[in-house]
């Protein structure tokens, strides 16, 4: 089952370093782990708008983004803080 992301835990450059959601908390290199190994699927709803979570980049470069739609709403970035 999906886990629905609510709010982002962000650096001082705005990188996400952790999701959060009524489940608690996952850092960013264990929600990567979740998803590059099936384990576990992360999603954001907001506004009516649903957008899944996915690992981008390669090596120690992997970050968490979202599905681009017409919505800004659902990004990462924009969620609350943690």
């Amino acid at each position: 089952m999906a886990k629905r992301v609510k709010r982002t835990g962000k650096d001082d450059d705005g990188d996400i370093t952790k999701l959060c959601g009524d489940w608690g908390s996952r850092s960013k290199k264990d929600a990567i782990d979740d998803i590059e190994s099936g384990s576990q699927d992360y999603y954001v709803d907001e506004a009516g708008y649903r957008s899944d979570v996915y690992v981008k980049g390669s090596g120690s470069n992997k970050y968490l983004t979202t599905t681009a739609d017409e919505s800004s709403k659902n990004n990462l970035d924009n969620l609350p803080d943690c």
